[in-house]
């Protein structure tokens, strides 16, 4: 981790903090591990990863239900990770 990446980790830590409390489904399940991958891709500044993991969280909070608070902390994850310029989905760069 770095002091350019310290944003988007804490908004990641904020997002683990609420999928708890998602409906208890396999999805759940799903989605805070691939939020825990999404952490890691982020500390090692692994672009690849970044966006695999940001799509695969994205698409996990629209199956259990596209909760509200957890879509919230998701837009903040991925306003910080863009932030650091790192790109976040396939078909356009941050501010495009």
């Amino acid at each position: 981790m770095s002091e350019r990446t310290n944003a988007a980790i804490a908004a990641i830590d904020i997002l683990i903090q609420r999928l708890p409390l998602l409906p208890a489904t396999p999805d759940r399940e799903r989605v805070i591990e691939e939020t825990d991958a999404l952490r890691r891709a982020v500390a090692a500044f692994h672009m690849e990863a970044i966006r695999f993991r940001m799509y695969s969280v994205d698409r996990l909070i629209r199956a259990t239900g596209d909760e509200a608070t957890a879509r919230q902390a998701f837009e903040s994850v991925r306003r910080e990770v863009e932030a650091v310029g790192f790109h976040t989905r396939s078909h356009a760069a941050p501010g495009a």
